[in-house]
């Protein structure tokens, strides 16, 4: 783990703690924190499958929260960001 990805899961865990109770269901918020603390913990993205599930259903989730109007499409692509960055670098 990096200091750049422990900020990354800090920025993440304000996020749910400012906005969550209020914009987010807690089946919601759950899954924000437990694929956060997947990727934190994840070595290669490439292959842990547990890693790449936690991506596709944050990615799932935020899209959903956009096109139903409950987030904008700012404020998803900031969190998008922010839990991608709790993992490792996807190298190729």
């Amino acid at each position: 783990m990096t200091s750049e990805r422990a900020q990354a899961y800090g920025r993440v865990t304000a996020t749910l703690a400012e906005v969550g109770p209020t914009k987010l269901q807690p089946a919601e918020q759950d899954l924000l924190r437990e694929s956060a603390d997947t990727l934190l913990f994840c070595e290669d993205i490439t292959a842990d499958p547990a890693a790449q599930e936690a991506l596709d259903a944050v990615e799932e989730l935020l899209d959903r929260l956009v096109v139903t109007g409950r987030w904008t499409a700012e404020r998803a692509d900031r969190l998008r960001a922010d839990v991608e960055a709790c993992g490792p670098a996807i190298t190729h």
